[in-house]
């Protein structure tokens, strides 16, 4: 579809396709202020560039959500593939998951709330 071509253009310059890891977070605000998800998203967006490199690219890529549906002790996360699901991530909290699970591949067992691993296609 021609009409298209612009977001394929847009999601090549993103490097959909390249990514290894994926996380999703909630910026409220159900589970947590605007503030508190905000200021969450600040700190993923500039930790995640640190990890990649780059904030354009890289192979850790971040999306801020409105709702991940678990309106209790946010923010909220989740990780993919492995489907990694956390709650109360204030700074510090937020830290850990980007050390440990994202940059070392360790979850963080004390933050997790659930876990649903997408099968690989």
């Amino acid at each position: 579809m021609p009409e298209l071509d612009d977001a394929r253009a847009e999601a090549i310059r993103r490097g959909v396709g390249s990514y290894d890891r994926h996380i999703f977070i909630c910026t409220g605000p159900d589970c947590c202020t605007p503030e508190q998800g905000d200021a969450a998203w600040q700190q993923l967006k500039k930790s995640v560039a640190a990890l990649n490199g780059s904030s354009e690219r890289g192979r850790i890529y971040r999306t801020k959500v409105g709702c991940l549906r678990v309106c209790r002790d946010g923010p909220v996360a989740v990780v993919y593939p492995e489907g990694t699901w956390y709650a109360g991530l204030d700074a510090a909290n937020l830290a850990r998951v980007v050390d440990e699970d994202l940059r070392d591949g360790h979850p963080v067992a004390d933050l997790i709330i659930g876990e649903n691993r997408l099968p690989r296609a």
